[in-house]
């Protein structure tokens, strides 16, 4: 097994993004009776040969996207499939060509699976996942797979913390499973026993909490950090050891390499569409998200104007899903 490098060097194209051929490739989640994902190692000769992914390969003139995956299982694996549904669609930027790897769920196959092309095969437990060097454009996969397809941020508290903190609780019942904690203004006081509190409900709800902009609460509670835009280019090191979870708020391209180069675990990118806390400003849309998606391998959470009905078009653009206040926050 090869060792996942878990922040890789941002990706860069020598050409111009216009100038780069497009490349389809569609790719199929694979489980046997024991909840195991199936990947397979690129052979030699290969770009980026010895490194796993999800099993698949590009579209022939005329084939749907069904009609490849099938195809493809068949040829490479020996194996007959009935597609499921659609997982995550991933746009990736390689210095030679621009990729979209569509990937679905596999409902149902039949067969022996063996590797018909001399790749090595291998049955992943899905938590071992993340441990497996793979190309940049299938590690979104493993993180639509694992995490949270909503990050709920939090708005503030207002006068009443009890009231504040049922809503959280609500939200956590509603399924929240990744929380960031946030309350600027609050008197530093008051918010330390909120973040205390707060914590303590996601850990009973086995939900992830990360507390916006200050390490030294997010250490001493144990929790993760979520940092602004303008402290990404301002460190020069991971402020938080590898056990905790470090997220930042993107609104570009730059953004997002200095989130990845520092070692995020995941990002926010914004503004998808314009929203009453951002008056005035024009939201990138879906075909910019994606445009930005391209240059990273981190998950990505869309932010603005978003809610759960958005997750589908979310997960087509190759976000691992959508943050939101209002969108994810419950009324008491």
């Amino acid at each position: 097994m090869s060792i996942q490098a878990p922040h890789p060097h941002p990706l860069s194209a020598p050409s111009p993004v216009g100038s780069l051929r497009q490349v389809e490739v569609v790719a199929g989640v694979i489980r046997d009776a024991r909840g195991r994902v199936l990947l397979a190692r690129r052979t030699e000769g290969r770009d980026l040969a010895g490194l796993w992914e999800f099993p698949g390969g590009k579209h022939e003139p005329g084939e749907s996207a069904e009609d490849a995956l099938a195809r493809e299982l068949h040829e490479e694996l020996g194996i007959e499939v009935e597609i499921g549904t659609a997982l995550i669609n991933v746009p990736q930027r390689y210095p030679d060509k621009r990729l979209r790897l569509d990937v679905r769920n596999i409902a149902a196959w039949r067969g022996h699976a063996r590797g018909r092309e001399g790749q090595a095969l291998v049955w992943v437990p899905p938590q071992k996942l993340p441990s497996y060097s793979m190309p940049p454009a299938d590690r979104p996969v493993v993180a639509a797979l694992l995490q949270p397809a909503h990050y709920l941020v939090t708005p503030p508290p207002g006068e009443g913390d009890e009231i504040w903190l049922a809503q959280l609780e609500q939200a956590l019942a509603n399924g929240v499973r990744r929380v960031q904690l946030r309350a600027p203004g609050l008197d530093a006081t008051r918010w330390r026993s909120l973040v205390s509190r707060a914590a303590a409900l996601c850990r009973q709800a086995g939900a992830e909490a990360l507390v916006s902009r200050d390490a030294d609460l997010a250490a001493e509670f144990g929790i993760g950090l979520h940092l602004p835009a303008e402290r990404l280019h301002a460190l020069s090191a991971r402020p938080l050891p590898a056990g905790l979870l470090l997220a930042a708020s993107c609104h570009g391209i730059e953004d997002l390499q200095a989130a990845q180069a520092l070692g995020c675990d995941f990002a926010v990118l914004g503004t998808l569409k314009p929203t009453p806390s951002h008056p005035g400003v024009a939201g990138m849309g879906w075909k910019g998200f994606a445009t930005m998606r391209e240059s990273v391998s981190l998950p990505i959470y869309a932010i603005g104007g978003l809610n759960p009905a958005d997750i589908e078009e979310a997960r087509a653009n190759g976000a691992q899903g959508i943050a939101a206040i209002r969108g994810l926050w419950p009324t008491v």
